[in-house]
Formats: structure tokens, C-alpha cells, sequence
């Protein structure tokens, strides 16, 4: 990997000779590490999951209560659970945010009966949908979960793997706004996740593209849209509200000097996060606030870095939201879970026809199915392996297929571990 010569200097001058070199022999000598984490609903995530996957080699992710490490990186799209929800393929690092939820409702107050007090949650930066996942799984019983994406084309994909996670039960909301338009419709939240657009220098070993398209004077200008994203957003923090910022980039400017600039020009406190010495988290470059930093070649996972932030003020002087917020933001519907949703509830828990390993794929393919004779007519939900899948429309001598279109399986490939996956 030939990296530019200006991220070489900036980045050895930030980290040192003894960092940079372990960034450098990570980027050029190590393959990415493969890993997902398992719906906390799934039954699957209820056994150990190599014997759900046999490909799974058993290992956790430490700072993630449902995630685990890969052997290896088996064809995804050909295993109908995937589709179903059951898990979600994520990159490592960026599961600390189980961590950092986990600390968050230790700093919470107790509801009576020591009940953890339920949140308002914004993922502002939402797509493709892996932070929001694992936060509609994390976030306290009760809480509520608003994933945004900003680019039209982007919040279609956040919605689709966010109606997948949700087969299992509950209703994402999924918006196509900007932070202003949050801040003019005065929607408050206890906790708002910016995973904000960045140089993208923590997917240098994956996307080759990401080194090509790197300059300076693209850090520069992530710098300064990421601080008009926070700046924007920041008033519908609630006092005593946390903020999760991160990117997944590596250089001080986009991160260091953005917390300090959130800190003294916003008011925020920033908040240290417990970190076991174990899982090799690198503290702050420069500054003097506690950051976390993931390296390739010091950690297990890519380029993360992520800050903890406090709102100062009255926690007790919570800022009524405005009737008929949300009214005001442009909302994706759930159109194809809906329709699931209608199909089993006019049903009964019976009502689910399971199909082999071969219809399950047919049907992401989009193709028509066969189904029993004694199937009822109408709207059905077919899943595979008790997992609900989608529905069809069955009209008797076969099931018209209402699987999305743009969800459907496009690949011609079958993998060699469908055989595994048939047993499971």
C-alpha cells in the first residue's frame, strides 16, 4: 500500500516512530479482521455461536456483549440469516459503542426500583446502519431510537438494514434530514450519536479508494463540516445529554482538536471511558481530554476514534420537545416490514411457512415459490429456520414474491458453506 507522503508526515509527527510503525506494519501486513455481531433477541445469540455458524471460531470481541471474531469471511449475502437479522456483519472497532452505552447508563440516575431510565437516542449519521443496530439493542428498555442519514440514496440502505434488525419485533424510525433541520423543529435528545463524515484514513486497508481520495485539504474540510454537524445538533442535547462523537480516521485534526473546539466553544464536558489495558485503546495524541483511538496493529479492529461529551446544565431541567416535532422531518417508511407485520398479526404463530435452505434463496432472489397445498391464500410470512424472512402472496399454484426489489440477491455465486448453513 503506498500511502501519501503527507499522511506519513502528519501521521508519524502525531503518533511518534513507535505507533506510526505499528500503524504502517498493521496497514501493510495484517488482513482486516472479520467480525459480526448477533441480534441480542436471536435465539441464536443465545448459543455459543460456533455452533450456529461452525465458521465462527468462538473468539468475543471483548468490548461487545454479542460480538465475535471470524476465522475467516464467508459469503454473507447466501446466508438466509443474515437477511433475517439474526446478525449483523460489523467491523470491531466500532462496536466500543456497546462500551460506551454500557458506561453511559452507569452514569444514569435510577428510576424507582432501580429500573434503568429509558432514553430519546439520535443516530445522526446513520447509514448503512451498523451503530444504530447495535443501538436499538443496546439502549436502556423503554428508550427510543431516531436513525438519520442525511444523503437520500444512503438513509434507502440505513432503512432496509434497519427494517432486517427489526424483523424480530419493534418499529425503527428512519429520517433523510440534515442536523439543522432537527435543531429548526427543536426535537430534544439524552443521547446523540455523530459518527460524522470524515477523511476516512481508518479504511485504508480495506477501501483502496480511501487513499487515493486522501489529501490535507480534505482533512481540513471534514474538520470544519464535522464542527457545523455538532454545532447544529448541539442544541437538542438535553442538559446533563451525552454526545458520542467519532470518526473513523486517525489524524489530531479531525479528532483532538475537535473535542477540545466542542469542549471550549460548545461547553461539553468531556468524560473519560474505562478501557480494559488489554484491549490495546490508545489515549489522546495531543490535548489533554480522554479520547479512545483504535490502530490497526496495536488493536484488533480498524481505524476508530471515539469521545465521550457531557452537556453542561440543570439535569433536572429537561426542555419540553415541541408537539408535533417530528411532523417537521422527512421519515423513510417501513413499508416492507409493515406489510410482514400485517401478515403475521392477521395470523396465528403457526402462520409462518418455513422454507429450505434453496427457497429461502430463490425467495431473496425475488423468484416465485411453490408453497404447501394446505397454505392459506393471500398475504403469507415465509422465514427459514423459525426466522421470519418476508412475505408472499399466495395465489395457489405458486407465491408471488413481494421481497423488495432492491434488497433482492443479485449474485449468481453459491458458496461452498451453504451445506453448513442448511444444517444449522
Amino acid at each position: 500500500m503506498r500511502l501519501p507522503e503527507d499522511f506519513v508526515r502528519e501521521t508519524r509527527e502525531a503518533m511518534g516512530e513507535r505507533l506510526f510503525g505499528l500503524l504502517h506494519d498493521g496497514l501493510e501486513q495484517e488482513p482486516p479482521p472479520v467480525s459480526i455481531r448477533v441480534h441480542s433477541s436471536s435465539s441464536l445469540g443465545e448459543q455459543n455461536a460456533t455452533s450456529a455458524w461452525r465458521v465462527v471460531d468462538g473468539e468475543p470481541v471483548p468490548w461487545c456483549a454479542n460480538g465475535y471474531y471470524l476465522s475467516g469471511r464467508p459469503g454473507f449475502t447466501f446466508d438466509p440469516l443474515l437477511h433475517a437479522g439474526c446478525y449483523y456483519v460489523q467491523e470491531a472497532s466500532s462496536m466500543f459503542l456497546d462500551h460506551v452505552v454500557s458506561q453511559i447508563k452507569h452514569l444514569l440516575p435510577c428510576r424507582a426500583g432501580g429500573q434503568e431510565p429509558s432514553l430519546r437516542a439520535l443516530d445522526l449519521c446513520a447509514a448503512p446502519g451498523g451503530k444504530s443496530t447495535l443501538l436499538a439493542s443496546a439502549l436502556p428498555e423503554g428508550s427510543r431510537l431516531i436513525s438519520n442519514e442525511a444523503i437520500a440514496k444512503r438513509a434507502w440502505i440505513l432503512s432496509e438494514n434497519m427494517q432486517k434488525w427489526y424483523l424480530t419485533g419493534g418499529a425503527p424510525v428512519v429520517t433523510n434530514n440534515f442536523a439543522c433541520d432537527f435543531k429548526k423543529a427543536k426535537l430534544m435528545f439524552d443521547l446523540i450519536l455523530c459518527d460524522v463524515p470524515c477523511s476516512g484514513e481508518g479504511m485504508f486497508r480495506k477501501n483502496e479508494k480511501a487513499v487515493g481520495e486522501w489529501s490535507l485539504a480534505n482533512v481540513k474540510k471534514c474538520q470544519q463540516l464535522q464542527r457545523e454537524i455538532v454545532a447544529d445538533i448541539w442544541p437538542c442535547l438535553q442538559p446533563g445529554g451525552y454526545m458520542v462523537y467519532s470518526t473513523c480516521t486517525f489524524n489530531v485534526h479531525e479528532n483532538e482538536e475537535n473535542v477540545a473546539w466542542i469542549a471550549n466553544e460548545l461547553g461539553a464536558e468531556v468524560i473519560e471511558i474505562p478501557v480494559e489495558p488489554e484491549w490495546n485503546i490508545t489515549g489522546a495524541l495531543t490535548g489533554r481530554h480522554p479520547v479512545c483511538r483504535f490502530i490497526p496493529g496495536v488493536s484488533r479492529g480498524e481505524g476508530l476514534f471515539m469521545a465521550l461529551l457531557k452537556k453542561k446544565g440543570d439535569e433536572s431541567a429537561r426542555i419540553a420537545e415541541r408537539k408535533g416535532a417530528m411532523n417537521q422531518l422527512r421519515v423513510v417508511p417501513n413499508e416492507f416490514l409493515d406489510t410482514c407485520r400485517a401478515a403475521i398479526e392477521s395470523g396465528d404463530s403457526a402462520s409462518l411457512v418455513s422454507l429450505s435452505y434453496e427457497q429461502a434463496i430463490a425467495y431473496l432472489r425475488g423468484e416465485a415459490l411453490v408453497l404447501p397445498a394446505e397454505t392459506p391464500r393471500g398475504i403469507v410470512p415465509v422465514g427459514f429456520k423459525n426466522r421470519l424472512l418476508g412475505v408472499v402472496k399466495n395465489i395457489g399454484n405458486r407465491a408471488n414474491n413481494l421481497y423488495p426489489k432492491e434488497w433482492r440477491i443479485k449474485s449468481t455465486y453459491v458458496p461452498e458453506y451453504q451445506e453448513i448453513i442448511k444444517e444449522i
